[in-house]
């Protein structure tokens, strides 16, 4: 995927940030045009990050809350178009500019509202508006955060052999805004952003803050189980109201907000099956995680009820894995070369420990 940069605006920040009384400040190094550009350090830089900002994955729904990669939708309220929406108007400015000068200034806007953010810091910020030309001719922006890198030398001579550098950048953890947002090659959605900021410090979404992110899946899916718990309490309860719905309201809650939660045992295995199936039409790559003792397994949550059990014999907890092969990976252990004995007799060998328990139980001491 090639680019051509019609302009380029280089910002340095001076200052730490994250007491909003901390000095920072901003200065303008230069704007260039395409031919500047083509001739300059930051080609050699720069060149390679566009097509390896636009093709970083990002899921609508990440893995995880802290995910760095995340997709944004500019908020409107009900009946206004885009345009009603500032941030999407900063993005629009800059790739509607007709010159170097009227890049910088508006580039040079979008850089006072990142200063007002929290936590910013010092380092480089390059806005652009390049053309993936093979594919597009509408342009896109890249916003380019590159933190200053502490204790770089150079070589210099055989005399002083290194030297110094104040401020060295690099892209090794480069932080970035792609708008819009290409979920294909050539495809655009101006409705919608893409940023990467592989730091704890939310730079990016505090600054833009008429954009919006899906929740991520877990949160998401913690929604549908809520949803369908309280489908299973109006079915069973058919609009009573009295204690017992009461107890199993509490109980269903503090189910919900525990981080580390036990196994309920309120619903049949047939519902159970059911409902993983609903969770896995949204989202087909679902797993279940789970410890039975000090024994933690995870596998796919479509497996369950096929290829993963839950069982209970004599008073203890079993979990079944059936498959057609084992496969050991890394370190080898005597367990690879078992001969398996039959099911039954795994059974009978958790029978005798949980009577042998029990006896001990009983037994007085001497």
């Amino acid at each position: 995927m090639d680019f051509i940069v019609e302009y380029l605006s280089f910002f340095v920040i001076q200052g730490e940030g994250g007491d909003n009384s901390a000095a920072k400040t901003f200065k303008h190094f230069q704007t260039l045009d395409r031919y500047d550009y083509a001739e300059s350090e930051l080609k050699s830089f720069l060149d390679g990050e566009f097509t390896r900002i636009c093709k970083r994955k990002a899921e609508r729904h990440p893995s995880t809350e802290g995910a760095p990669t995340k997709i944004g939708r500019f908020i409107v309220e009900p009946g206004y178009e885009l345009d009603s929406n500032p941030n999407y108007n900063t993005f629009q400015r800059l790739r509607a500019s007709e010159s170097a000068s009227e890049f910088h200034g508006f580039a040079d806007e979008l850089v006072r509202l990142y200063m007002e953010a929290a936590a910013v810091r010092g380092g480089a910020l390059i806005v652009v508006h390049a053309t993936p030309n093979r594919h597009t001719d509408e342009p896109l922006i890249f916003v380019l955060k590159c933190d200053f890198e502490p204790k770089i030398a150079r070589i210099t001579d055989e005399h002083n052999l290194i030297s110094h550098v104040e401020m060295a950048i690099s892209a090794r953890n480069m932080k970035s805004i792609q708008y819009p947002f290409m979920p294909e090659d050539g495809m655009l959605e101006p409705w919608e952003l893409k940023i990467h900021q592989a730091s704890h410090a939310r730079y990016f979404e505090d600054f833009l803050r008429f954009v919006s992110y899906e929740k991520a899946m877990p949160e998401l899916m913690s929604e549908h189980m809520l949803t369908m718990v309280h489908e299973y309490m109006e079915d069973k309860w058919q609009g009573h109201v009295g204690e017992e719905r009461q107890q199993e309201e509490n109980q269903f809650e503090i189910w919900a907000a525990s981080e580390k939660r036990e196994l309920q045992q309120s619903w049949d295995q047939e519902r159970v099956v059911a409902a993983a199936e609903r969770l896995v039409e949204q989202q087909p790559n679902l797993s279940v995680a789970f410890k039975l003792g000090d024994v933690s397994v995870k596998g796919p949550l479509a497996e369950f009820g096929q290829s993963i059990h839950f069982a209970t014999y004599n008073g203890r907890y079993i979990a079944l894995i059936e498959g057609d092969a084992f496969q050991f990976d890394r370190n080898m252990s005597p367990v690879e070369l078992l001969q398996p004995p039959d099911l039954l007799e795994v059974l009978e060998v958790v029978g005798r420990k949980k009577e042998k328990a029990d006896t001990s139980k009983h037994e007085l001491p001497y």
